[in-house]
């Protein structure tokens, strides 16, 4: 008698499609039923996540014009690699992607519609379409995605924000910040009187949950001397915590966070007053609510290499590292050091990988760049979070009419600062 796949014992089936190609896992759970079950198994999912941590690798997932693709790398101080593994395709082709961003397994698609937003978990192949209420800003606004943990599920929730507290004119000064909650699929403007800013270009990462920018007194528009968390279970920003004082010290600093293994933040930042080629990364040792201590995890000197200096450009909003093998990633494009410029002829998109003692390697994706601004590349681990679906229309919770007036309060008052802008 002739055995089937169907038939072979759970544990084998789960040994041969952990071993499929991410990009092709959505082809596989359309297989059947008991398949698309397999794949939100706890077991399974270990399973497949363990095996790129047992290689030493990590996931990433690049954005081009329109596009998303899956990398795998190694990133380390022996033999660093880098691999295209494919298209990610889960949208329409009419669906143009201008921004992403990684919480936890799920990623945010900001799109060219600014209509609407959607959530994704590439692993379950799970998507969440979001209407906004407000769509027309000059600058556009921020939006960050976090969690709450009730008993049973995640209840997932995205901030929403848009703060003009760097514009010189008292009048023109403003700040909007509303959440959107899964489970009611509603939105709440939020009671917040912020003494705190935080740029609207300014990079957010996610944390147990939370998440964290760079921030500073609102009294003062300076530099970024501070963090920020918005907690999502109890929706509201914490304290401002310290970044180290080094960072602090100094005139002028250009700060980005990234998160390490979803336990701790980095702080990597550049300081433009004495060199723009020093760079230090900094990592947490503990964080909390109302506490954070920090340790310097490694500095840069690309100055004293002129491999460094002539043939590339940090771009600080994708940078990753490893703290055990002491090594340091960033996604950049070449400089032509012969023109004095960037290569916009014929620009390319490389991993740079740095470590201790002047250790350099450039290796490329084979990913070409954007002409008009740098690859987005974010962080990628699989994820069994599900992305509750909307209840239907009959079923549906309706907007309080508390929540209409200050709404429309601010909808007609940043109409108007934009106009005056």
């Amino acid at each position: 008698m002739r055995t089937m796949i169907y038939n072979l014992p759970r544990d084998l089936i789960e040994e041969i499609i952990s071993r499929v190609p991410l990009k092709s896992m959505k082809a596989v759970r359309l297989t059947c039923k008991s398949w698309n079950n397999l794949f939100k198994s706890e077991s399974f999912t270990n399973m497949h996540i363990g095996k790129a941590t047992r290689e030493g690798e990590s996931m990433m997932i690049a954005m081009m014009p329109q596009n998303l693709y899956l990398m795998s790398g190694v990133v380390d101080n022996v033999d660093p690699s880098i691999e295209l593994k494919g298209q990610l395709s889960f949208l329409s082709n009419e669906v143009n992607i201008s921004y992403i961003d990684h919480y936890e397994g799920l990623i945010l698609c900001q799109l060219k519609d600014v209509t609407r937003i959607v959530v994704w978990n590439p692993y379950l192949g799970q998507t969440r379409w979001i209407k906004l209420r407000y769509s027309h800003c000059l600058h556009g606004f921020n939006y960050a995605l976090g969690y709450e943990d009730k008993e049973s599920f995640r209840n997932l929730k995205i901030l929403r924000y848009v703060d003009y507290f760097y514009k010189a004119a008292p009048e023109k000064q403003f700040f909007w910040y509303e959440i959107y909650d899964f489970e009611s699929g509603l939105w709440t403007t939020l009671d917040v009187l912020p003494h705190w800013g935080i740029y609207c270009s300014s990079h957010s990462v996610s944390l147990k949950g939370n998440t964290y920018w760079c921030a500073v007194e609102r009294s003062t528009k300076g530099r970024k001397d501070h963090i920020i968390c918005f907690d999502f279970t109890r929706e509201r920003f914490g304290p401002l915590l310290p970044l180290p004082s080094s960072v602090m010290d100094r005139s002028y600093v250009q700060v980005t966070l990234s998160c390490v293994k979803e336990e701790k933040l980095a702080a990597l930042y550049r300081d433009n007053a004495s060199s723009e080629y020093e760079f230090e990364i900094w990592i947490t040792t503990k964080i909390e609510a109302e506490m954070v201590s920090w340790s310097k995890f490694l500095r840069i000197d690309t100055e004293a290499n002129i491999v460094f200096s002539d043939t590339f450009f940090v771009d600080e909003d994708s940078f990753f590292i490893d703290e055990e093998k002491k090594v340091f990633m960033d996604v950049g494009r070449d400089y032509d050091s012969v023109k004095g410029n960037w290569d916009y002829d014929y620009p390319k998109t490389y991993i740079h990988i740095f470590g201790e003692a002047g250790y350099f390697r450039k290796l490329d994706p084979g990913l070409p760049a954007d002409q008009t601004r740098w690859t987005r590349v974010c962080s990628y681990v699989p994820s069994l979070v599900q992305i509750k679906k909307l209840a239907r229309v009959g079923k549906r919770k309706r907007q309080s009419s508390l929540e209409k007036r200050p709404f429309d309060q601010n909808r007609l008052r940043l109409a108007a600062i934009e106009g005056a802008i």
